[in-house]
């Protein structure tokens, strides 16, 4: 590439909207300081996989973005709009947060689903009751969700029915029927026996081919090459290394992310 088509690159690349900006980002639980000034930004369609080892702040890192955790300290700025926060971190605006939520869909570990209801009643369940969608156009909407994951003809089944796999695909959907600006995914397979991790990492990758905004934290480090156009490496709470998927996977240029990949091979 010439420098004026890397120039004019560069510059698409900026003209994209901001979707998620983090910055200097601490958290502390007790004595414990998890997080120690982290930064990043994700654009709109960016897919940013977070990759290290257990105890790095990954997944702390996330639930302060969506504020499931409070940060102790930072700023968070989502689609532009600057989350409010107190001194000690803690939201000042509740109802402010709870907007920004239903732009900030997460997929968990552990599937979340609420077992007493079916999949379409999952589905439903947040457009209906939170955001008041009109209850036929949620039906409408759940129906093409789970067609769109695989689940189709799965609407009446509850949760304790399914498989691992199809309960995270059914999480997917859930999230998807808030339409949300931006999806966080925290080790959406770690839960998962591992011949049920292609189907969930198949639907992920297909959001991504769709410009999806995506937080992805990951210990599947191939999907996350081939699926990711940013990777950062947490390391004890600090982002050690960030970059191109090629960048960071192909040369590495910190030791430990060296081990850390050299671990995980």
């Amino acid at each position: 590439m010439d420098t004026a088509a890397a120039a004019s690159s560069a510059l698409e690349i900026d003209a994209r909207r901001e979707a998620i900006r983090v910055e200097d980002l601490h958290k502390s639980f007790g004595n414990l300081e998890v997080l120690k000034g982290v930064s990043l930004t994700a654009r709109q369609g960016d897919v940013v996989a977070i990759i290290g080892g257990s105890g790095s702040g990954k997944s702390t890192m996330l639930r302060c973005i969506n504020f499931l955790e409070t940060p102790s300290s930072g700023k968070i700025v989502i689609g532009g709009e600057d989350v409010a926060m107190r001194g000690d971190g803690t939201p000042a605006n509740q109802k402010q947060i709870e907007r920004i939520r239903t732009k900030l869909a997460m997929v968990f570990q552990q599937f979340n689903l609420w077992t007493h209801r079916t999949l379409l009643e999952n589905v439903i369940e947040v457009p209906v009751h939170v955001l008041k969608v009109p209850k036929a156009e949620a039906i409408a909407r759940a129906h093409e969700l789970l067609n769109r994951v695989g689940l189709g003809g799965k609407e009446d089944t509850y949760p304790a029915y399914l498989s691992g796999g199809q309960q995270q695909r059914a999480a997917i959907a859930r999230a998807l029927a808030v339409d949300p600006s931006a999806m966080l995914f925290d080790e959406p397979t770690s839960a998962l026996d591992p011949e049920l991790v292609g189907e969930v990492l198949t639907v992920i990758r297909d959001l991504a081919a769709e410009g999806r905004t995506m937080l992805l934290v990951t210990h599947e480090m191939k999907f996350a090459r081939e699926v990711a156009n940013h990777v950062v490496y947490l390391y004890q709470g600090r982002i050690e290394e960030q970059g191109p998927p090629a960048e960071v996977f192909g040369n590495p240029q910190s030791e430990r992310l060296k081990q850390f990949l050299s671990s995980v091979a």
